[in-house]
């Protein structure tokens, strides 16, 4: 499924967005890929993060980094935005990010996550996040508002972490 929107960034810039399903991300161009973010889950719980430049509530995961896997750059942003253990991650989807200005792009890795704590969470190294929050997933409009991508994004996730889970028991 592609889901298809317009976005004005942060630097006031247009963009096009398109978000693709995938449970691989094997396709995609290694050097397009920029970053990693989980749909984190703590039991029956959505993780979100308050920070960034925004200063608004969002995913937890960030920048992919010289040399690192997609895998360990979400373990590690995971761990430092939310003091978080992963558990277990499956790909979900990614966002091709399109510039509008020049038709450059790049891709946002998105995963299915079980999580949990290390211990409480006392601040981000890097001062992006300062603060966690465990939410009910029906309460994440309350928080921020991604539109339909958002809602396919937590669906994918509750369906792949669920039929995990039944495999499981």
């Amino acid at each position: 499924m592609q889901i298809t929107r317009e976005y004005i960034g942060f630097s006031k810039v247009k963009y096009i967005i398109e978000y693709n399903d995938t449970d691989e991300f094997g396709s995609l161009d290694y050097s397009k890929c920029q970053q990693t973010y989980g749909v984190c889950f703590y039991g029956d719980k959505l993780v979100i993060g308050f920070g960034g430049r925004k200063h608004d509530w969002g995913l937890i995961g960030g920048t992919i980094e010289k040399g690192e896997s997609f895998e360990e750059t979400l373990l590690r942003e995971i761990q430092e935005e939310s003091n978080m253990k992963v558990l277990l991650a499956k790909p979900i989807g990614y966002q091709k990010v399109i510039d509008t200005r020049d038709n450059t792009f790049i891709y946002q890795l998105r995963y299915a996550c079980l999580v949990e704590p290390y211990g409480p969470f006392v601040s981000d190294p890097a001062g992006g996040v300062t603060e966690i929050k465990l939410i009910n997933p029906a309460d994440i409009k309350k928080y921020f508002d991604w539109g339909e991508i958002m809602d396919r994004m937590l669906e994918s996730a509750v369906e792949v972490l669920s039929n995990i889970d039944l495999q499981h028991k």
